[in-house]
């Protein structure tokens, strides 16, 4: 605790930076995931009335339900088309200046949604959720590299897991601001559409008073004095020789390292099974059931007895459930490791789901049997938070070297944005078709997804990017060993250290 107060106090310039990059990154993302299932009743009713108003006759349900689906998918072409530009913008214009941009993009997103109602258009809210999709998709990355860069080695870790933090905080807060009694009412309803642009405003007028990252600036823009500056300003005027050469060997290897691209990472048969560990990890988020389980405490609580206006503020504790869970991964995952969280998480998981499916089933037979649901659902959910939500950033990043982590973010932004835009079209009629039977898909794909993980992935807690890649070209090629040697760099390298 000490420890912690000693360097809150050296570090303050990062520790004050931190929530301003996770309010208009993660914690965003999480709020529009959270707020979108307050309003689908009142959206749809306002395209109901909006169609019979132009055509004079109500729309067909099937054609309601595509509609509504499509809302909230569109989310997912956007941020796919985010996340394919981040790259390219981030090294041409920063990472500060591109999400400065990204948040008046979420500005002009939320001005036209929370105008829909008055203008009688719901395409206004196809366009700006496609519009806030973009932002999303370019600010998420973004806030996980921006992160990284700007923390010192020994908090490197904890700076990381924030993330999954401000997200489970976004799902909190939206649940809380989309209670009938807040901005959840028919008459609110554009105002809580609206209201995603309340972080982006945040960090919009936050963020430039803050410095760029300090490698960006000495890598790219050659910039010793902001570097130092940079440094200065986010960890104090402490002595800071090492991550200072950590800068340096980085940028002298940069000089001997080529960038792979997007295709030549796919093409490229060493780094064959660190791609297949990506997108195993990547589709079991999307399609873990979280979503599902959101979509149903509703009905649980429902089916219970409990009055329509305690339901809301009891499925509330499902989003502090996650949120507290985050919380506690964050303290445990360098102990039992990413390997254990993420295997035994998803077989926990499943499990799980298979008794929700059957407490679902029997819930009209018992009248206990809806508690049983809710328990469970909480269990769930935190399992969720603990395990597989935290544990999954960290592998994304600790199983690709240098030279192809940026194309590997590439492709995992947009399996996962892909995945975002498929469930969100799919998934009210797969609601719709099996009812809580559509449970046994996810728990099918949690349960092969843990195998995968427990027999194919090595475990990263406390080995170097060199030992990870020896273990991955086992697999590489065919249990034939192939060392991985580093880049050797030869080049000398000098920096003023005086700060």
């Amino acid at each position: 605790m000490a420890s912690f107060l000693s360097d809150l106090v050296q570090y303050q310039g990062l520790f004050q930076m931190i929530p301003v990059l996770g309010i208009g990154g993660t914690f965003q993302i999480g709020f529009q995931i959270s707020t979108i299932t307050y309003v689908s009743q009142h959206v749809k009713a306002f395209i109901n009335e909006t169609w019979l108003e132009r055509y004079g006759y109500p729309i067909h349900q099937d054609n309601l339900l595509f509609l509504w689906s499509f809302i909230v998918s569109i989310t997912g072409i956007g941020g796919l088309l985010g996340s394919s530009g981040s790259r390219y913008l981030t090294v041409k214009y920063g990472k500060r200046k591109c999400l400065l941009c990204s948040d008046l993009l979420m500005i002009a997103a939320a001005f036209i949604m929370g105008c829909s109602k008055i203008a009688r258009s719901f395409e206004m809210i196809l366009v700006g959720r496609f519009m806030s999709g973009i932002s999303a998709g370019l600010c998420v990355p973004l806030h996980h590299q921006y992160v990284g860069e700007i923390s010192p080695r020994k908090l490197r870790g904890f700076a990381n897991s924030t993330a999954s933090f401000f997200w489970s905080l976004g799902k909190a807060v939206g649940q809380i601001v989309g209670q009938r009694e807040l901005l959840g009412s028919q008459s609110l309803w554009p105002i809580l559409m609206a209201s995603c642009g309340v972080p982006a405003l945040v960090q919009l007028v936050t963020l430039p008073f803050f410095p760029e990252s300090p490698p960006y600036l000495l890598m790219q823009k050659g910039d010793q004095e902001g570097c130092k500056k940079a440094i200065r300003q986010l960890w104090g005027e402490g002595h800071h020789q090492a991550e200072i050469d950590d800068i340096m060997k980085e940028k002298a290897t940069m000089k001997n390292t080529k960038i792979l691209s997007v295709l030549e990472l796919i093409k490229e048969p060493s780094f064959r099974w660190q791609l297949y560990m990506l997108a195993t990890v990547t589709a079991t988020v999307q399609l873990c059931g979280i979503n599902a389980i959101y979509f149903y405490t509703f009905e649980v609580l429902q089916a219970a007895g409990f009055d329509e206006r305690m339901i809301s503020y009891m499925s509330l504790s499902v989003g502090l459930s996650e949120l507290l869970a985050t919380v506690v991964c964050s303290s445990i995952i360098e102990r039992l490791g990413r390997k254990t969280l993420i295997s035994g998480g998803y077989w926990i998981m499943s499990l799980l789901l298979a008794g929700i499916t059957v407490t679902l089933s029997l819930q009209d037979w018992y009248f206990w049997m809806p508690y049983c649901s809710l328990c469970l659902i909480i269990l769930f959910v935190v399992v969720f938070g603990v395990g597989p939500a935290g544990a999954t950033v960290s592998i994304r990043v600790e199983i690709f070297k240098l030279s192809c982590r940026p194309p590997a973010f590439v492709i995992s932004s947009v399996l996962n944005w892909l995945g975002v835009f498929v469930i969100g079209t799919a998934f009210p009629f797969i609601v719709e078709r099996l009812k809580q039977f559509c449970f046994l898909i996810f728990m099918g794909v949690l349960f092969t997804s843990g195998i995968i993980i427990y027999l194919f992935l090595p475990e990263t807690k406390g080995k170097s990017i060199m030992e990870i890649t020896e273990e991955f070209n086992r697999l590489n090629f065919k249990k034939k060993c192939v060392p991985a040697t580093p880049n050797h760099v030869t080049e000398d390298y000098t920096f003023c250290t005086r700060l």
